[in-house]
């Protein structure tokens, strides 16, 4: 009996027609692909991209120079520098962040006591050098400064979870 079932289905080519059947159904089905360029997905709060450094709405850097960015690094991607300022409190001199040896954790944003280094919504962030992707203070706080609005909404959103 198995034998003339199979035989049938054979020569019927039911596998043949029920696949043809499902890629018909599939034919008036809204597009789950997108034109990545011009069109682009949604990006969730928790999303970590390019490093920025943020400031106080007074313009003053937020990092408090603690280093416990840099201690919690797991690659050691980050070199922090700090001196005492003439007021007594510290601030970093040298912010550096290798962004070829980041593995993009997230650590360093979760250790920082005053929201400063963040991972910002920006993948976009291709270079022809690799000198290029060695970020400097000035280039983290440039992001901050760019970033800074969407950053600040992508905080709050995630502050309930913290």
């Amino acid at each position: 009996m198995a034998f003339l079932d199979r035989t049938a289905r054979s020569f019927f080519l039911a596998e043949l027609v029920s696949g043809m059947g499902l890629t018909f159904s599939y034919m008036f089905k809204p597009r789950a692909t997108i034109n990545y360029p011009h069109e682009k997905t949604p990006l969730s709060p928790r999303f970590r991209g390019e490093h920025a450094l943020r400031r106080y709405p007074n313009g003053e850097e937020r990092c408090i120079a603690c280093k416990l960015c840099e201690a919690v690094c797991p690659a050691l991607a980050i070199t922090i520098e700090a001196e005492p300022r003439e007021d007594g409190s510290r601030r970093t001199t040298r912010y550096d962040i290798d962004m070829t040896k980041c593995i993009y954790c997230g650590l360093c944003q979760e250790a920082c006591p005053v929201d400063a280094i963040v991972e910002g919504p920006n993948f976009e962030f291709t270079t022809e050098t690799r000198e290029e992707l060695f970020y400097n203070k000035e280039k983290l706080l440039a992001n901050g400064d760019r970033w800074e609005p969407l950053l600040a909404a992508n905080l709050a959103a995630d502050a309930p979870y913290r």
